[in-house]
């Protein structure tokens, strides 16, 4: 990793702002990307989520939660069914059966309510300080740093970090911002990292904080080419939903689903929404 050359903790402090700020103005909707409507659905997404995808999470917990919608529902579960039903998430038996001792430990500990502390969330199998956090600051709205694979890159090429555990990288960064900035500032980054700054060929010539990133040239710096690496709603092709992302950004997580869900059934977006618009409206 390189290093800004003779930078003081203070103008660590100052760039590592100015680089949130700058992130904030391109990503304003910015959001938690597993779809979830309570603190329940969103430890279970992010207990599914490791080691694949938000996207591929999202696409199969409309079905587990219509079987599942509770803790004691899901304490109820038979393995077999859990395990058929999160498949395709990989790691099914391991997390079927984190998944299963969880709800169970949230009913008889915790009358059926996932607990809102630190302290109690990392105690329930399958939990870390990660999953706690994305359930505290997106569910609770209390501050946490969300330490995932994109977040420790990003952290480490940006200069805010030099170590490689997760523990110190959360508390390296805390260190540089407000409180009340931490869930922002992990959503901004994770959201970074997965559209322009990616773990194989970052996008740096299409990168907005190129000239505040210590690791500027570790990927492709032609503007052309690197225009060429953006993902999802930054992506060539994308441009209508990125305007309607940024117009309303209320709502963009709503958008966002519903590309996901055309492009999973391949039915066209105008046509999707015009489907779901009408369904809507009870007609």
């Amino acid at each position: 990793m390189k290093a800004v050359e003779g930078e003081s903790p203070l103008a660590l402090k100052r760039r590592a702002r100015k680089i949130n700020r700058e992130l904030a103005e391109l990503y304003p909707y910015a959001h938690a990307e597993l779809d979830f409507r309570n603190p329940f659905e969103l430890l279970v997404a992010t207990v599914l989520s490791a080691q694949t995808t938000d996207v591929r999470v999202n696409a199969i917990t409309p079905a587990l939660f219509a079987r599942y919608p509770d803790a004691l529902a899901l304490s109820e579960a038979q393995p077999a069914e859990l395990e058929e039903m999160i498949h395709s998430t990989g790691f099914y038996r391991a997390k079927a059966a984190n998944l299963l001792a969880l709800a169970t430990r949230i009913v008889d500990e915790y009358d059926g309510d996932v607990p809102g502390t630190l302290a109690a969330l990392v105690t329930l199998p399958g939990v870390g300080r990660k999953t706690a956090n994305v359930v505290l600051g997106n569910a609770f709205g209390v501050p946490g740093i969300t330490i995932d694979t994109h977040f420790i890159r990003l952290a480490r090429r940006f200069g805010w970090t030099r170590s490689e555990d997760p523990v110190r990288i959360e508390a390296d960064v805390a260190a540089l911002f407000e409180r009340r900035d931490w869930t922002m500032v992990s959503h901004r980054v994770v959201f970074h990292g997965r559209r322009i700054c990616h773990a194989r060929n970052p996008a740096c010539g299409a990168c907005p904080v190129a000239h505040l990133c210590p690791a500027y040239g570790e990927g492709e710096v032609d503007p052309a080419k690197a225009a060429k690496l953006l993902k999802y709603e930054m992506a060539p092709g994308q441009e209508k939903l990125l305007a309607r992302m940024l117009a309303d950004t209320g709502r963009a997580a709503h958008f966002r689903q519903q590309s996901q869900r055309a492009a999973r059934t391949g039915v066209p977006l105008p046509e999707l929404v015009a489907r779901e618009a009408e369904a809507g409206s009870g007609a």
